[in-house]
C-alpha cells in the first residue's frame, strides 16, 4: 500500500469541505492508496507536464491534487472543485 502524506494546505482545505465531501474524499483516498490508477479515480497528469502535478477524482465536482514523492509515498497538496484544481500553480 502507498503512504499518503498531506500538506498543511490540504488539511485546511479538507476541514473546510462539507462533511459529505469529506466522507467521499476519505473513501477515494483509501482506494487511491491501494491503486493510484484505479479507473474510477480518473487519475491524470496536469499541465504544465514538467511540474509533475497530478489529480484524482473525489466525485464529479471535486478533485485532489498530488505529487509522487517516490514509488511508495504520495504528497496530497490540495482538494477542491474541479476547475479550481486545474488552475493551481505549485
Amino acid at each position: 500500500m502507498i503512504e499518503l502524506v498531506v500538506t498543511d494546505k490540504f488539511e485546511t482545505l479538507f476541514a473546510e469541505l462539507p462533511k459529505t465531501i469529506q466522507k467521499k474524499a476519505a473513501k477515494q483516498q483509501e482506494m487511491f492508496s491501494k491503486n493510484p490508477f484505479h479507473p474510477s479515480l480518473n487519475t491524470e497528469k496536469l499541465s504544465p507536464k514538467e511540474k509533475a502535478l497530478w489529480s484524482f477524482r473525489v466525485d464529479r465536482k471535486y478533485r485532489i491534487a498530488f505529487r509522487f514523492l517516490n514509488g511508495k509515498t504520495i504528497l496530497l497538496l490540495a482538494i477542491g472543485p474541479h476547475d479550481w484544481i486545474y488552475r493551481l500553480r505549485f
